[in-house]
């Protein structure tokens, strides 16, 4: 996988020009000879002085189309590197930082304690990609086109009980935090209560497999799909930064198109609310105790202003202390208001941004209230059912012959699905267990446990899944051990994109270096029985990464924001959410 080169003015219609966030593993390098070396030395004198400028983790390339022959080339970068002027660097490195801090581009700082409780407190610009990166237009539709037909996928398979417990009945035994999930499922199904209302607020994610140029599926994200808010910003700072100087660089920036996530996504939850025909209730956002990524998911509470829906926030802890489930199935929410209601406040809408990991469940506290909330005629977004539905080990399940026309008729969709998954194996499939212990490199072990997007942007280097001489050894450990650990795993076929030279931005610090991108389009699905009311592809999220790094989540801090350009789209780069956020 070589790095590619070209100019930027080389990006033809026929591409997508992307935006990203970034990530940062400890250590790597653009070459081996400037490992850990400044991009560009700072100097006391210089406007610019506060600018630190590294070795730090990139923004990936994903692709260019070649005009003449009309095939994607993907991986090449939208602009050589090596010829942009230092002084230049700076300049739009300093501009992007300032329009970050005015316009809201921002996280909370890891460094103090306070940010991930008090807004406005300790704020920090997000890790993105400096310049966007380039993507084919074909692969972009086709992952356009898929969301409507995943997001029709979660709906049949959440209305399936037996086949999702049956499926990760393996896993249950084995895995505390999904054995309780089931557990709480298992109790829905007992009271016969069906979701008449069901809301799904997803992202399916994405990487252009090099070699064979396939479009292939990470994962299918129905908890917790971050970074809508942010994503847009970023579309708007790429846009504003060709605007000055996209001329110099070779871009146009009417060639970026917008990023609709955040008002489609708060189009999505005020339609919800409207369906549970009840104008006094609120939507409620479940958020962990300390969430450093609060700014991207208050800039889901424009409901408030555009729809007239009031909104609230409560973790899990606190819902447990406060809430009160009525004979009737209304959920109550104690809170300061004129609005009470006997004493608390209805709730139309449950949106998790929390409760998708082990760690936001640390006392019973935590899962009575998230079994309360099951149990109301409140609309959650994702229900358990639709919480089970995007695990790894029914991914798997999906993915195997016949799997999908229990659920699906259209053959055109299913072609279109089965298109796009990577090889998916239970660990009980011998040979391929042989093979992945003989080449590992290959191979991914991916957990049930899921990190949740929020979880890997900002800080911590950690990550859920399994790479490399890892899993052998741990395939190894698992044979001579003899246990059913191994239903605790998956293992998918490990792709590998183009790798690309960019200049990502983290901690204010510019880092040039080779990176790898993954593409998440976002969906929104509302049903009321038998009416579909919502049913879109709602933006999309471009998460870049330095090649040298296994995991992909910005929140966890392996990853930047990006877009891309499609004509050229630019379109956001979060890293990869994977295990704790910060």
């Amino acid at each position: 996988m070589g790095v590619g080169h070209s100019s930027l003015s080389s990006c033809s219609v026929d591409s997508l020009c992307i935006t990203a966030f970034t990530a940062q593993p400890k250590t790597s390098s653009f070459s081996n000879s400037n490992r850990q070396k400044p991009l560009f030395p700072t100097k006391k004198h210089s406007p610019f002085a506060v600018l630190k400028i590294g070795t730090l983790n990139c923004a990936r390339v994903a692709g260019e189309m070649d005009i003449g022959k009309g095939i994607a080339a993907a991986g090449k970068p939208i602009v050589d590197l090596h010829d942009i002027d230092d002084g230049l660097i700076q300049k739009i490195v300093y501009d992007a930082l300032v329009w970050s801090s005015l316009h809201g581009l921002v996280v909370g700082d890891r460094n103090d304690q306070r940010s991930g409780k008090l807004p406005g407190v300790g704020m920090v610009h997000a890790p993105i990609a400096l310049l966007p990166t380039s993507f084919p237009e074909s692969h972009w539709k086709e992952a356009c086109e898929l969301a409507p037909i995943f997001n029709e996928l979660i709906d049949r398979v959440s209305l399936d009980g037996k086949f999702l417990q049956d499926s990760l009945a393996r896993t249950k035994k084995v895995d505390a935090f999904t054995s309780r999930l089931l557990d709480i499922h298992s109790k829905i199904l007992e009271m016969s209560k069906r979701e008449e209302i069901r809301l799904g607020l997803h992202r399916s994610d994405y990487m252009l497999d090099e070699k064979t140029k396939l479009l292939l599926q990470i994962e299918f994200n129905t908890i917790s799909s971050s970074f809508a808010g942010l994503g847009c910003l970023v579309t708007d700072l790429h846009r504003t930064l060709l605007n000055d100087y996209g001329e110099d660089l070779g871009l146009d920036s009417k060639r970026i198109p917008g990023n609709t996530a955040t008002g489609q996504f708060a189009e999505a939850l005020a339609k919800a609310w409207t369906e549970y025909n009840n104008p006094r209730a609120v939507a409620m956002i479940v958020v962990q105790t300390e969430e450093r990524n609060m700014y991207d998911q208050h800039w889901l509470c424009t409901l408030g202003i555009t729809y007239n829906v009031r909104t609230i926030r409560k973790t899990l802890a606190e819902i447990d202390s406060e809430g009160q489930l009525l004979p009737d199935g209304t959920f109550l929410v104690y809170v300061s208001s004129d609005y009470c209601i006997e004493g608390g406040q209805a709730v139309a809408v449950v949106y998790f941004r929390a409760g998708y990991a082990p760690t936001d469940y640390p006392s019973e506290s935590e899962w009575r209230a998230r079994l309360l909330m099951e149990q109301s005629s409140a609309i959650k977004c994702p229900s358990i059912s639709y919480h089970l539905a995007g695990t790894k080990k029914i991914q798997q399940e999906l993915a195997k012959p016949n799997v999908l026309e229990k659920f699906l008729e259209s053959k055109e969709d299913i072609a279109k699905l089965r298109k796009c998954f990577a090889g998916l194996w239970s660990l009980v499939d011998s040979d391929i267990t042989k093979k992945a212990i003989e080449k590992p490199e290959l191979f991914v072990m991916k957990p049930q446990r899921e990190g949740g997007v929020e979880n890997r942007v900002f800080g911590s280097t950690s990550g859920n899944n399994i790479y490399g001489d890892d899993v052998k050894e741990t395939l190894l450990r698992l044979q001579k051990e003899g246990s059913e650990e191994d239903a605790a795993y998956i293992l998918m076929q490990r792709i590998f994109p183009a790798v690309s030279p960019t200049f990502l931005i983290r901690d204010s610090i510019c880092h040039k270096d080779h990176a790898i991108s993954e593409l998440g389009v976002y969906s929104a699905y509302l049903r009321n029985k038998e009416s579909v009311i919502m049913n879109d592809q709602c933006g999309y999220l471009m998460r870049t990464k330095v090649s040298s790094s296994n995991e992909g989540g910005v929140a966890a801090g392996f990853a930047v924001l990006d877009r891309h350009s499609a004509w050229q789209i630019m379109v956001l780069v979060i890293l990869k959410h994977r295990e704790e956020l910060f």
